[in-house]
């Protein structure tokens, strides 16, 4: 058999050499943004071939055209089995693919960041080996800021990433390999030289014609969606209008409806045009789709061709193929003929060149249907890290890949209890925190922090379940805290010892802009004490600058004790009279050691009853009903003049009388 395929127009080689396998039957399905299929029947005289070292090996296929060029079918063995015999020679069936299938058999859960969508598909195929495509691109492409892959095999991946943006892919095929040619326009097709047009001949049961022509042709019209609107929001510009529309015009009835959708995953409204154009391409490309059938053997997906020769004048022009199916059988190698019966023909199908072409959604987007938890991240050294949004950056479970840094995710926008405009409740998590982490729309690109919770390396500010009757807020202070440093609003619910606690690690600054009360006692009516310590100093200040009343009133109901264990008391009074009234009881200055100074810019006036004492700036004044000075060793009273005056009786009385 060493000769069996060298002179033959069809045959196959593999790496088991020329002759050990031979073609007999190929069945070929090619379409664009599909990895092709290519079904074999093959005969062996050997009936033990290694059908392992085959799986994954590539295979090429050859055809000899007409012209006398060749064309090549290159594909990678995806499956073979034996099928038994076919006369002496054994049978087996296998299926050639492109390299693109094997990402079907490989999956991943891994985060892209500023990279746009092309660059993303490049750094996959590279990571599982595979460097055979070309990008034939002609648009611009946003850079990603957060891209997931979750879940999904690195083919899913890719695919939804080219349905998305508007890409879509075919194979060219060379004697050792196949390309994928990753396109978005019709620029990225041509036809072939032997093939830029073809002439449609019916079928003529009188007549078999040897040239390649097309033999079976019909078209199609069929009733699509006429706009696609989608829109969005945008939280750094929440007022933006986000909506864009894209819509194609056709004269038929019902031809306006519209498909509207949300979200349409974009943050740019030039953006959102873009992805609108493509959905509502996706829809019209299958507006008219024109079908044939015929016997050149050199056409393929993803090539352009012109018909000619059409009864219907409007079909006589440019098409783009989309799929084609290819069956060609060789006669059986037992009988010794090398080339007879050979069978070959191609359905397919096409639309207009001059319609666009995009890849339907084909492959369903990764859904994360409940929520999940990741650690807090941030840069190295912090301990918060955030922005102007409060927002932060996490460590998923799954990301193998993550370095754990200030680039292991987006900002990630964190739910608080209130959100208004410079008011509300915040809570920023910190590095090392867990937290609760839901996805809009289920989206693995669109995280939110919704709560947090406490595990084993971040546990809980009180222990329990011992102090379950206690809740409460206790921060640490940053940066270089512990657990001792915090600031703290706790309560306790335990019957007979409820308390609310409040600690400030350093300052604590109250503001009532009206009324302050506080009541100590009344309600239970037992104890009702309140003690005030404090370390340093303190300042109380009533009233303010403009104010019409700054006044404050203290009642004690018994004792009123201050005791200033070293150092002054001191009382200013800016402006004002002080009045101290004692309305039953003593008042006693006792000074231990030391004096007393009492000092009057007017004067100085003591009263008891209808008796005065009375000190201003030009003399003292003594009013009483009877004054008595008495010393127990001398009296002496010294002045510029003496006058003493008793409008009754004077006496003076001495054990010696001197008057000088």
């Amino acid at each position: 058999m060493s000769d069996l395929q060298q002179n033959r127009d069809f045959k196959i080689k593999t790496k088991l050499g020329a002759d050990e396998l031979l073609l007999y039957r190929m069945v070929v399905q090619e379409e664009l943004s599909r990895p092709f299929e290519i079904r074999l029947e093959l005969l062996s005289e050997n009936h033990n071939v290694d059908l392992e070292t085959l799986l994954g090996s590539a295979a090429t296929v050859s055809i000899v055209l007409p012209s006398g060029s060749t064309r090549f079918f290159n594909g990678m063995f995806n499956r073979i089995s034996w099928a038994g015999t076919q006369g002496h020679l054994a049978k087996y069936e296998a299926t050639l693919v492109p390299w693109l299938w094997f990402l079907s058999r490989t999956s991943s859960c891994q985060i892209f960041q500023g990279k746009t969508a092309p660059d993303i598909i490049q750094e996959v195929f590279k990571a599982n080996g595979f460097t055979d495509f070309t990008r034939s691109l002609s648009s611009t492409y946003d850079k990603r800021d957060y891209c997931v892959q979750y879940r999904e095999s690195d083919f899913a991946f890719v695919s939804r990433l080219m349905e998305k943006e508007g890409m879509y892919y075919f194979f060219t095929h060379e004697d050792s390999k196949h390309v994928l040619q990753l396109c978005d326009s019709a620029s990225s097709h041509s036809a072939d030289t032997d093939y830029k047009s073809l002439r449609y001949h019916p079928p003529d049961p009188q007549r078999i014609r040897e040239i390649e022509h097309i033999y079976q042709w019909g078209v199609s019209l069929e009733v699509q969606s006429g706009s696609y609107v989608h829109t969005d929001f945008d939280f750094e510009r929440p007022k933006a209008a986000m909506e864009s529309t894209s819509t194609v015009s056709r004269s038929h009835s019902y031809s306006d409806f519209e498909v509207y959708d949300y979200p349409g995953e974009y943050q740019q409204t030039a953006t959102g045009k873009r992805f609108a154009q493509y959905r509502i391409e996706a829809k019209q490309a299958n507006y008219q789709r024109a079908r044939g059938t015929t016997n050149a053997l050199g056409l393929c997906t993803g090539a352009l061709f012109s018909l000619e020769n059409h009864q219907r004048d409007d079909q006589n022009c440019e098409y783009l193929i989309v799929n084609n199916r290819i069956e060609l059988t060789n006669s059986e190698y037992e009988t010794g003929n090398e080339n007879g019966g050979l069978v070959y023909q191609c359905d397919f199908e096409t639309i207009k060149s001059a319609t666009p072409y995009r890849s339907p959604n084909w492959t369903p987007e990764p859904y994360i249907s409940g929520p999940q938890t990741a650690i807090v991240v941030g840069k190295s050294g912090e301990e918060i890290w955030t922005d102007s949004y409060g927002r932060v950056k996490v460590h998923f479970h799954w990301d193998r890949l993550d370095k754990r840094d200030e680039n292991s995710s987006c900002w990630v926008r964190v739910a608080q209890s209130w959100a208004g405009k410079r008011w509300g409740s915040i809570h920023i998590p910190r590095i090392g925190q867990e937290v609760i982490v839901e996805f809009l729309e289920g989206d693995p690109d669109r995280p939110i922090i919704t709560g947090r919770v406490y595990n084993a390396d971040e546990m809980p500010p009180y222990d329990l379940p011992a102090n379950s009757t206690q809740s409460g807020i206790k921060t640490q202070s940053t940066s270089k805290g512990n657990n001792q440093n915090f600031n703290e609003l706790r309560f306790e619910d335990k019957l007979d010892k409820e308390q609310i606690y409040f600690h400030a690690e350093r300052d604590f600054e109250r503001v009532v802009e009206n009324n302050d009360s506080l009541s100590v006692g009344f309600d239970k009516k037992a104890d009702g004490n309140q003690d005030v310590k404090i370390y340093n100093n303190q300042t109380v200040e009533v009233g303010s600058s403009g104010c019409k009343e700054g006044n404050q009133t203290i009642t004690v109901l018994n004792d009123l004790t201050e005791t200033v264990k070293e150092g002054n008391v001191k009382v200013n009074i800016d402006k004002g009279n002080r009045t101290t009234t004692i309305k039953q009881g003593d008042d006693t200055l006792d000074i231990k050691a030391g004096k007393q100074t009492i000092t009057a810019a007017k004067e100085i006036v003591l009263k008891v009853g209808p008796n005065s004492i009375k000190i201003d700036t030009q003399k003292i004044t003594i009013k009483a009903v009877e004054i008595s000075i008495q010393a127990d060793t001398k009296v002496e009273i010294k002045g510029a003049m003496l006058n003493a005056e008793a409008q009754g009786v004077a006496t003076i009385k001495g054990g010696l009388l001197k008057l000088n």
